[in-house]
């Protein structure tokens, strides 16, 4: 009866040994890297910022009945430095333009991880007369990647407060 139980044991135990003789690294030096599928391993970059990475913000998340852009803030507390807005939602990303602090900008879309906000930037109106339209105040369709006259980004939420919306 105790052979019973030790025979399975007894039959894996060899498949074990084997496995532990392979090169594990031969697959992986095989495989492409995703992002440039076919290059060889020593031609392609280690880190994803050394390709160029950007993701346009979304407009029309709220759907058709409310504005492309759903609220209206505040940069706070960023010094002379200013915000960073980048080309897409990491930090590593490309840096695109810098907000000053009290600028405004009108906040479309949020990351999964609710730390970064896709803006778009209305230009400053610099004779005292109204800001040109960005073409987020009033409803679209449905949603889709911003494409209008204003400048968009990405810029830390932690930084930006909500005036508006």
């Amino acid at each position: 009866m105790a052979f019973m139980r030790t025979a399975p044991v007894l039959l894996i135990l060899p498949l074990l040994a084997l496995g532990g003789c392979s090169r594990s690294n031969d697959v992986y030096e095989e495989l492409p890297n995703s992002s440039l599928a076919g290059a060889p391993r020593e031609d392609v970059s280690e880190s994803r910022m050394d390709a160029p990475l950007a993701r346009p913000v979304t407009i029309g998340e709220d759907g058709p009945r409310m504005d492309a852009c759903g609220g209206l803030g505040q940069v706070t507390r960023v010094g002379s430095s200013g915000l960073p807005v980048r080309a897409a939602p990491f930090d590593d990303a490309k840096a695109l333009a810098s907000l000053a602090e009290g600028q405004r900008a009108f906040i479309c879309t949020r990351s999964l991880d609710q730390k970064w906000l896709g803006v778009v930037i209305p230009p400053a109106s610099g004779d005292g007369g109204e800001t040109p339209d960005c073409g987020v105040s009033s409803p679209v369709e449905r949603k889709r990647p911003y494409d209008g006259p204003c400048a968009s980004g990405w810029v830390a939420s932690a930084y930006v407060r909500l005036i508006a919306g």
